[in-house]
C-alpha cells in the first residue's frame, strides 16, 4: 500500500490579549515527498514572545530550503535549527527592549523515516493507530519533579511553578536538544506538534482517540474546541499542527497536502 500525508495546522489566542505562539509545515521547494513542521511558544514580555517564536519558523524554513540529505543528516539539520534559532533570539536582546525565549518542535517527514528534535515543554507525540509510540519529555521544573517520582501528572498540572522551563531558546544556558525518530513509516501513524495551552487539558488516550478516527482537519478542530471549553475563560495561547499517514491505492502515489 502507498501511503498518502494529511496535514493540519492551527492557532487560537485562547484567552490572552495576544498570540506569541507560532505554527506552520511546508514542503521542501525541490524534492518531493518531504514536508518539515515546526512549531514555537513565544515568551518574553509585550511582542518579544511572538517575535522568538517568528525566528524558530523563518529559520526552520530557511535550513530546511537548503537540506541535502547527500550531504546532511536528518539529526543535523534538526539540531541546527533549534542551535540558529536560539543565537537569532538571544541577539534581538540588543535590538529590542524584551527578553525573548520560545520553545521549538520540529518535525522532519521523509519518504521512508520521520525524524524530530524539541526544546522546552511544546510537545511532540507519535501514535500508531491510537497507541501512543512517543511523547517528548518536558524541559520544565514540574516535568522534571514528575520523571523523579515526587509528582502525580493531576498535580504537576496545578502546581504553582508549572511554567517554569529549565530548558528555551534565547536564555544563557544552552539549548536542550533532544532528538529522535522512526523507520520505517506506515499507514496509521500520526505526528502531533502543539504548545501547552493545548495538551495541558488532555490525557494521551484521548489524543490517540481523536488523531486515529479523524482526518487531520477534523482532529485539529476537535482538539481546540475541547480545550477551549475546559480552559473555560482561562486558556492560553493554543496551536497545533497534525501529520497523519494514511494507506491508499497502490496506483495512487505519495501526495502532500
Amino acid at each position: 500500500m502507498a501511503l498518502k500525508v494529511e496535514t493540519c495546522v492551527a492557532r487560537h489566542l485562547g484567552d490572552r490579549t495576544e498570540q506569541q505562539d507560532q505554527v506552520a509545515i511546508f514542503g521542501h521547494p525541490e524534492k518531493a515527498g518531504m514536508l518539515m513542521a515546526v512549531l514555537a511558544d513565544g515568551m518574553g514580555g509585550h511582542t518579544g514572545g511572538a517575535m522568538a517564536a517568528e525566528q524558530v519558523v523563518l529559520k526552520a524554513k530557511q535550513n530546511f530550503e537548503a537540506f541535502a540529505p547527500r550531504d546532511e543528516t536528518p539529526e543535523r539539520l534538526l539540531a541546527d535549527v533549534v542551535k540558529e534559532s536560539h543565537l537569532v533570539i538571544k541577539l534581538t536582546r540588543f535590538t529590542s527592549e524584551q527578553d525573548p525565549h520560545s520553545t521549538a518542535v520540529v518535525f522532519l517527514l521523509q519518504r521512508d523515516r520521520a525524524d524530530w528534535v524539541h526544546c522546552g515543554d511544546s510537545r511532540f507525540y507519535h501514535f500508531r493507530g491510537d497507541k501512543l509510540v512517543y511523547r517528548s519529555a518536558d524541559h520544565s521544573l514540574v516535568g522534571e519533579l514528575q520523571r523523579k517520582g515526587r509528582l502525580s501528572d493531576a498535580e504537576a498540572l496545578v502546581h504553582p511553578h508549572r511554567n517554569v522551563l529549565l530548558s528555551c531558546l534565547g536564555s544563557e544556558r544552552e539549548p536542550r536538544i533532544d532528538l529522535n525518530g522512526v523507520a520505517p513509516l506506515i499507514g496509521g501513524d500520526s505526528f502531533l506538534l502543539c504548545s501547552d495551552g493545548l495538551w495541558a487539558y488532555f490525557e494521551d488516550a484521548e489524543i490517540g482517540q481523536v488523531l486515529a478516527t479523524m482526518n487531520a482537519r477534523d482532529a485539529c478542530q476537535a482538539l481546540i474546541s475541547r480545550a477551549r471549553e475546559r480552559a473555560d475563560g482561562e486558556g492560553d495561547n493554543l496551536s497545533l499542527a497534525v501529520i497523519r499517514l494514511v494507506n491508499v491505492a497502490d496506483e495512487a502515489p505519495p501526495v502532500l497536502h
